[in-house]
């Protein structure tokens, strides 16, 4: 029953891949580092402070990989709402695409793809973001849904009873 906050927006790895392959102008790598130069500390102490159950980085592994760990080993599975996880601007456009998912990003999708369903209408983009390898990402909180609000960032989804590890994604 716990609702799940992610306290930054995703995009990194496409950021700095596409930077890479000259597809990323100034503007949305300045993006990029804002979100890798934002410290997790203020966002960790008000995510104990609200009494978080479960909490993690959300970095290599992109966000489907460290929720299913959490999930699995809470025992329980998790739903994500693809069109509430925050995206840094500039990042749909990149993602539009597959140029900008690295090797990383593109492995954590081919894994993601044993424990992760996916409604129908989610954008390719979008699933490409939930798996893009990050560096310096935020945290992912499981905290009870009347408490969420006190933790800096979006409610992305839920943990709920199944297969443990296993993930919708609607």
């Amino acid at each position: 029953g716990d609702v799940l906050v992610l306290t930054k927006p995703l995009g990194v790895g496409a950021i700095v891949t596409a930077r890479k392959r000259s597809a990323a102008d100034d503007d949305v790598l300045a993006a990029a580092v804002e979100v890798m130069t934002t410290l997790n500390a203020a966002a960790s102490a008000a995510a104990i402070e609200a009494g978080a159950h479960a909490m993690t980085d959300v970095t290599g592994f992109g966000l489907l990989g460290h929720l299913h760990g959490l999930a699995r080993e809470s025992a329980l599975a998790a739903e994500v709402v693809a069109a509430d996880v925050p995206a840094i601007d500039g990042v749909e456009d990149l993602l539009s695409e597959d140029g900008a998912v690295s090797g990383g990003s593109r492995r954590n999708g081919e894994y993601a793809d044993g424990f992760t369903t996916y409604a129908a209408d989610v954008p390719a983009w979008r699933r490409r973001l939930i798996s893009d390898a990050t560096t310096s990402g935020g945290l992912l909180v499981a905290i009870d849904a009347d408490r969420a609000g006190l933790v800096p960032g979006p409610v992305v989804g839920r943990l709920v009873a199944g297969a443990p590890g296993a993930i919708a994604v609607r």
